[in-house]
Parts: structure tokens; C-alpha cells; sequence
């Protein structure tokens, strides 16, 4: 993998473009790199991805106690009824392929006796979490992947790249624009395809555990293309973040209770047990809203995660990371509970995709979490998500290389010029409205959620869309556009949806069965002729059935 030259854009061009560096994007890229040239299109450093970040580990069914079929249930069963069933299928079938593919290419996942040790968090019935260095499995798939990558000549990567838009002509997608945040340049990237892996958009939310750079980019630039988003309103939010107030939310990986760690209130008392019979090891969702209606009962802003009886040598070497992290701010994990609070940490709707990462736009593919390739449903299955990136990355990669074989680098000229021509503005105090924007969605599209709080939510929102509506010259200017655009598609569906499921709790509509609970929410533009002020207000529910065999 090269470096291409960012001061000389008109010197870049390739059969591909991955918009996107994490795990989902780098398998994508392997594999479009064998029939063409691939250009990597990262905003900032390529290690800032989500994927990096990933502590827990990787769901797979690869141990003697276990098999694909109870994998495949344990999901479905996460999900809540709304899994793709055939998608869930391919996920759990071809993942043991891809890990070892992982482990030939040079992956360390951590061993115990001669065997890996496969590790258990919430809602699995078996032990199939396969880690790396503890607490950093994420690191070293990416470490792996990009070694990989940077051994083929044919993929060049555009670091420090943030992708404006795409290109759609003739109903196709076939490009980008992109900004050299070094320069301040927009130029033109044309391609016969086009892989979205940009991660997620926990950034709209004042409390996360996503990286900075996660501002659901990916999501708005489909969404404005014409593509259509779907369970837009499932974003699910972490149990166990660290809560202090000097500090931005780190995530306590799900693996610290499939030790034994055990949640406690303010005064102390284990609460788990009173909401769900498998107590701290119950599915994300049930936990969060536990720990919400623990924190709302006893006026408390978080409540604690306790592992101290697990041992200081255990807990040293098994959660290294974390261990280390908390005692730069002064706790001790094998000494003192640790202060927790529930965070946005991923979204398990985005770009609605087929089971080979297409989108409904030809041309476009999409994998990873800005995907919603269906395996999630209401609620993701703790580390089902990387091997997602790869499974799904693959077939994205294989599916762009056949639609692009019928396909030419289109002839961009014209695009190229109406950037040259149009001016950036500059939005008027972005990190204020960001900041007010997270806000407002951690208070009224957060954890718990209703129709009146939705309703504000929706409307502040459509007001943000007029400011944002401009071309922008800037990345944070850019990023808070997204942000806004993003941010009302979750609130739009998340209005529409009617009753509690999953990540989607309504204290309006606390029960999940209502009629018409089985459908999916979908979010397109109108009629892009049609001239509107606010782009935010051009999106439209479409109601999807859900089709699976029960």
C-alpha cells in the first residue's frame, strides 16, 4: 500500500475508492485490489477508527463447546425479532473462514494451554469471544489487516482525506469529492465503485465512547446521494462507560462481567438481579435501562462496576488496558469500584445493504457500522461487530469488483469544475452548535425515549438543518453538518416507531408487541426536484416488513 501524494490530486485516480480505514474497509480494499487500483480515503490518522479502539473481542464460533447454529440463535435472539436471518446466516458460516484467514496473515489472539481462549460476555451461551492482547482486539486485527494492505502495490491511501460528498450521474454513484484537510483543497475523485466503511455517528451524542472522528459522515453523504437508511432509530448504548466528569466516556469492555464483574447503586446494593434473571450478563439494552433506572431512583449520576474480587493479578493481565487507563485518572480497578454510566457506542441501523454490501444506489457498497446489512436487528449480539467488518467487507469488495467489471471511470470534468467555482462558507461557531447538538440528543433521543421529547428533538433539529444547508469549506463545519443531518434521521424514526424494542425504549410505548412492531424503518429522500429549504426535511419513512422463517 502507497502513500498517494495529497498535494497533486490530479495525479490520483483508481478503479475503486474506500472511503474508511477500519476493519470493514481494509478487507474491502484486499480484496478490490485484485482486480484494480484502490485509493483508502481517510479523514485524519488511519489508527483513529473505531475498529482500533475495540476491547472486548471477536464473536466466532470456532470452540469444541460451541457451533454456528447456536451462534446464529444467540443473535437472533439479541436482535429482538429484527435480524436478517439470511444475513445472520452468513455472518456466523463465514466467520470462522475469515478469523483464520486473520490468524495465517500473522493475528495473535491470546492462547491458553496450547488453546485459544475464548471468553464469554452478555447474551452468549457459549464461550466464543476471541481476544488479542487482552483488552485490544481491534488494534491487532487492524495492525494484521494493514500490514496486509500495505504489501499490495495497487492500494494507495490518502491519509489526513475528508470525504465531502459523493457523486451520482446517471443514477450511479461514481466518486467523491474530497477535501485535503492539509491544503484546504476540494478536488474530484472519480471510480467504477464505491466502498462506504466510515463507522459510526456515536458523536451525536454529548455522552460516547466513540472516537472523536465518529460523526456518522458516512451515513449523511448516502443519505444525500439518494441511498436509503434503515433502523435508523436502534443506536445502542453501552452499559458500563467510565463516568467522571474531568474525562471523556471509556468504554468497560462487556468482557469485564463475562468475568465476574458485578454491578452496584450508589449505596452499594448488587441491582441487576431485579431487572433480568441473568443479572449483569442480561443483553446490552436490558442492562443500560437498568443502570438508568438505578441512577433516576437513587439521584445519582452513575453507579459502579466492581471487579475487585476478581483478584489484582487476574484482573492486571486481563483487562491491561482498562487497568491501565483508569489509574491515569486515579482509580484503582483491583482497589475500588469504578464509577459507570450508559454511552451511545453503536449504531446498529445506517446505509440499508443486501447481503453482498450493496446499497439502493448502484455503485455504491457499504459495510461495517455505517452498513445496515441486518445482522444487529434491534440489538447487536457484544462483538458480533468485527467480524461483521470482515465478513461483510469481503463481500463488499467482491460485489463492487462485479458491478464494476460493466463499468468505466467516468469522465468527471464537469463536476470537477462547478467545486472549482463553488465558495465554501464558513459556519458561525460549529463547536457551539455540535455541543448543543449532542445535548440535545443524550436528553431527548437517548436512552429512554418519548414522543414529546422526540417531537422537541425533530424540531430543534429541522431548525439546525437550515443553518447547515450550505456547502462548507471546513472538516468540523462539514462534520456538523452530518452531524445534524444524522441526528434527525434517528430522532424521524425513532418518532415513528411506536413501541419499545430492543435499543428503542418509548416511556410512551413501553411495550414492544404493538401491532406493526415487526416492520422496519426506512429513510429516503423525495423527489430531489422538488425544491426544499431544509434538507433535513426532505427525508421520508417508508415502512418495511420484516421477512423471516420463524
Amino acid at each position: 500500500m502507497r502513500r498517494a501524494h495529497p498535494s497533486s490530486p490530479s495525479h490520483v485516480h483508481a478503479d475503486f475508492l474506500v472511503i474508511g480505514s477500519g476493519v470493514a474497509g481494509l478487507r474491502a480494499a484486499l480484496e478490490l485490489s485484485r482486480d484494480g487500483r484502490v485509493i483508502m480515503l481517510t479523514k485524519g490518522h488511519p489508527l483513529q477508527s473505531a475498529s482500533t479502539y475495540a476491547q472486548g473481542g471477536v464473536a466466532v464460533a470456532m470452540s469444541e463447546e460451541d457451533d454456528v447454529a447456536i451462534h446464529l440463535t444467540d443473535t437472533l435472539k439479541a436482535g429482538h425479532g429484527l435480524c436478517r436471518r439470511e444475513a445472520v446466516r452468513v455472518l456466523v458460516e463465514e466467520g470462522p473462514a475469515r478469523i483464520q484467514e486473520l490468524i495465517r496473515w500473522g493475528a495473535r489472539f491470546d492462547k491458553t494451554g496450547g488453546k485459544f481462549a475464548f471468553a464469554r460476555e452478555a447474551a452468549h451461551s457459549r464461550s466464543r469471544i476471541l481476544r488479542a492482547r487482552g483488552d485490544a482486539t481491534g488494534n491487532e486485527m487492524v495492525r494484521v489487516l494493514m500490514a496486509q494492505a500495505n504489501r499490495q502495490k495497487r492500494i494507495q491511501r490518502l491519509d489526513y482525506h475528508f470525504t465531502v460528498d459523493l457523486v451520482v450521474e446517471d443514477g450511479r454513484c461514481c466518486g467523491a469529492v474530497v477535501l485535503d484537510e492539509t491544503t484546504g483543497r476540494q478536488f474530484m475523485l472519480p471510480a467504477k465503485a464505491v466502498v462506504l466503511s466510515t463507522g459510526g455517528a456515536g458523536q451525536i451524542y454529548a455522552r460516547t465512547t466513540n472516537p472523536p472522528n465518529a460523526t456518522g459522515d458516512g451515513m449523511a453523504m448516502a443519505f444525500r446521494a439518494g441511498a436509503r437508511l434503515q433502523d435508523m432509530e436502534f443506536v445502542q448504548f453501552h452499559p458500563t462507560a467510565l463516568y467522571l466528569p474531568s474525562s471523556p466516556p471509556f468504554l468497560l469492555s462487556e468482557a469485564m462481567r463475562g468475568e465476574g464483574g458485578q454491578l452496584r447503586n450508589s449505596k452499594g446494593e448488587l441491582f441487576m438481579h431485579r431487572y433480568d434473571p441473568l443479572g449483569a450478563l442480561a443483553p446490552r439494552d436490558i442492562v443500560a435501562r437498568a443502570i438508568w433506572a438505578e441512577m433516576a431512583a437513587t439521584r445519582a449520576r452513575h453507579v459502579y462496576l466492581d471487579v475487585t474480587h476478581l483478584g489484582a493479578e487476574f484482573v492486571k493481565r486481563r483487562f491491561p488496558t482498562i487497568y491501565a487507563t483508569c489509574l491515569r485518572y486515579d482509580i484503582d480497578i483491583t482497589e475500588e469500584w469504578i464509577p459507570v454510566s450508559p454511552s451511545a457506542h453503536y449504531m446498529m441501523g445506517g446505509v440499508w445493504t443486501d447481503l453482498n454490501g450493496a446499497t439502493s444506489l448502484p455503485g455504491l457498497f457499504a459495510a461495517g457500522e455505517v452498513a445496515c446489512s441486518g445482522v444487529h436487528g434491534a440489538n447487536r449480539l457484544a462483538s458480533n461487530s468485527l467480524l461483521e467488518g470482515l465478513v461483510f467487507g469481503l463481500r463488499a469488495g467482491l460485489a463492487a469488483r462485479s458491478f464494476a467489471s460493466r463499468h468505466r471511470v467516468p469522465d468527471l470534468t464537469s463536476h470537477a469544475e462547478s467545486i472549482r467555482r463553488l465558495p465554501g462558507d464558513k459556519l458561525d461557531d460549529a463547536e457551539k452548535l455540535r455541543s448543543s447538538l449532542r445535548r440535545t440528543m443524550w436528553g431527548q433521543v437517548g436512552v429512554v425515549r418519548s414522543r414529546e421529547s422526540l417531537i422537541r428533538a425533530t424540531a430543534q433539529l429541522s431548525r439546525w438543518g437550515q443553518l447547515v444547508s450550505r456547502p462548507f469549506a471546513a472538516r468540523a463545519d462539514l462534520e456538523v453538518k452530518n452531524m445534524v443531518q444524522v441526528a434527525a434521521c434517528v430522532a424521524e424514526a425513532a418518532l415513528w416507531r411506536e413501541n419499545s424494542v430492543g435499543a428503542h425504549f418509548r416511556s410512551d410505548f413501553p411495550k414492544a408487541k404493538r401491532p406493526g412492531w415487526m416492520q422496519h424503518s426506512q429513510l429516503c429522500l423525495l423527489d430531489m426536484s422538488k425544491k426544499s429549504a431544509n434538507p433535513v426535511q426532505r427525508g421520508v419513512i417508508v415502512r418495511m416488513p420484516v421477512r423471516t422463517r420463524r
